[in-house]
């Protein structure tokens, strides 16, 4: 399912200072959000709407049952807002909070497939030139020898943006051959087309790579060394708010910690492409110990990912990001030239610039009130207009 983008803490730390500011606290506002202390008037002497206005808004008026927000830059305080309903139908209504996990959807490609190849090429297992072929034998054939791990991370290796595997085949060791024999629609190199089966191939190579599956292998290259004690995939439901509702089913249940996307489903709710679940406070951890400063990527690493590497193909992308000007950009009109971004279908998205220090992140389960309807594009742009940071 498509949507077109210090040393690190020791495992089991809490977060105590993420990037820009102070641990974020939860308002006490209605909407359940904080009103920033340097909040802007317009020209015109009007109040210029918050965040948590524009969040509190689009619960009321039905556009997502509910989210968590934070954001940050350097010498500005953290702002955090909640609001609305973790579930609103299919069961029993509950609260969002700050600890709901949220099914991240493709922010599973930058959160977990992304960091586990860098740091794996870091450790010279692979380089971004290696063939696909090296590491999965069987993918082979028919122009498949020629995508390197450099075109898989820019979706740039000519392959679908979607095969509905779980439409074609109930046995996932089926599926997955029919992955590794996934025909190409475009010369690799020639075309940015944003492709889960990409995704999905980063996620076999990596475990190909590690012997072990790719859940274990995120946690031991990722999730672990950056002290993500709540991110996972598959995670144990527990009491509400655990876990963040999303779509409903045919018998009138929501989803809630059973990943939405399908494919990922099929394949035991572990793929390169979908199926990580955390809550914001480890999305913030993850931004700062790996993009915006600390050890756990190399500083050219860094670069390297955060760069444009796909000019003149029909996109603006770095390596899994999504870079600005790309059709895919979700921030609006104000963050700077060098941000990176990436979104999830089920209403979720990061962002975060190197150069400024700023991020985001904003969590929803918009799918929840069903897919198709169109509403985040344009509230992702009025949240991250309202939240961008200064530009350098």
């Amino acid at each position: 399912m498509t949507d077109p983008g210090g040393q690190p803490p020791a495992p089991g730390g809490t977060l105590t200072g993420p990037p820009g500011g102070t641990r974020p606290t939860r308002g006490t506002r209605a909407s359940g959000g904080s009103r920033p202390e340097d909040e802007t008037r317009p020209e015109d002497g009007t109040r210029r709407e918050s965040v948590a206005d524009v969040l509190g808004e689009a619960v009321r008026s039905g556009t997502i049952p509910g989210g968590v927000f934070a954001s940050g830059a350097p010498g500005r305080a953290t702002e955090m807002v909640v609001v609305g309903a973790a579930q609103a139908r299919g069961g029993p209504r509950r609260a969002m909070a700050r600890e709901t996990l949220f099914d991240l959807a493709s922010l599973t490609k930058v959160v977990a497939t992304l960091p586990a190849v860098l740091r794996l090429a870091e450790l010279g297992a692979l380089t971004l030139e290696d063939r696909v072929a090296r590491f999965l034998a069987a993918f082979g054939g028919e122009g498949r020898d020629a995508i390197s791990v450099r075109q898989l991370l820019t979706h740039t290796a000519g392959l679908p943006a979607e095969i509905r595997f779980w439409r074609r085949y109930d046995d996932p060791d089926e599926a997955g051959r029919a992955l590794l024999g996934a025909p190409l629609e475009h010369p690799p190199g020639t075309q940015v087309v944003y492709s889960d089966v990409g995704f999905m191939l980063l996620g076999r190579i990596v475990s190909a790579i590690t012997g072990t599956a790719l859940d274990v292998s995120v946690a031991e290259l990722v999730t672990g060394p950056l002290g993500m004690t709540r991110t996972c995939f598959r995670p144990a439901v527990g009491p509400p708010p655990a876990v963040a509702a999303t779509e409903l089913q045919p018998d009138g249940t929501a989803l809630a910690g059973i990943v939405h996307d399908e494919n990922a489903r099929l394949f035991g709710g572990v793929a390169g492409h979908a199926g990580l679940f955390a809550p914001v406070d480890d999305l913030v951890r993850y931004l700062d110990a790996a993009w915006l400063g600390g050890q756990f990527l190399s500083r050219s690493w860094r670069r390297e990912a955060c760069r444009p590497q796909t000019g003149g193909l029909g996109g603006v992308r770095g390596l899994g990001w999504v870079l600005r000007g790309d059709p895919a950009d979700p921030l609006g009109c104000c963050w700077p030239p060098r941000s990176v971004s990436h979104t999830g279908f089920t209403g979720t998205s990061l962002a975060c610039d190197p150069v400024s220090g700023g991020w985001a992140v904003l969590l929803s389960n918009e799918v929840h009130f069903g897919r198709g309807r169109g509403v985040m594009r344009a509230l992702r742009e009025s949240v991250h207009d309202r939240c961008a940071p200064p530009r350098r």
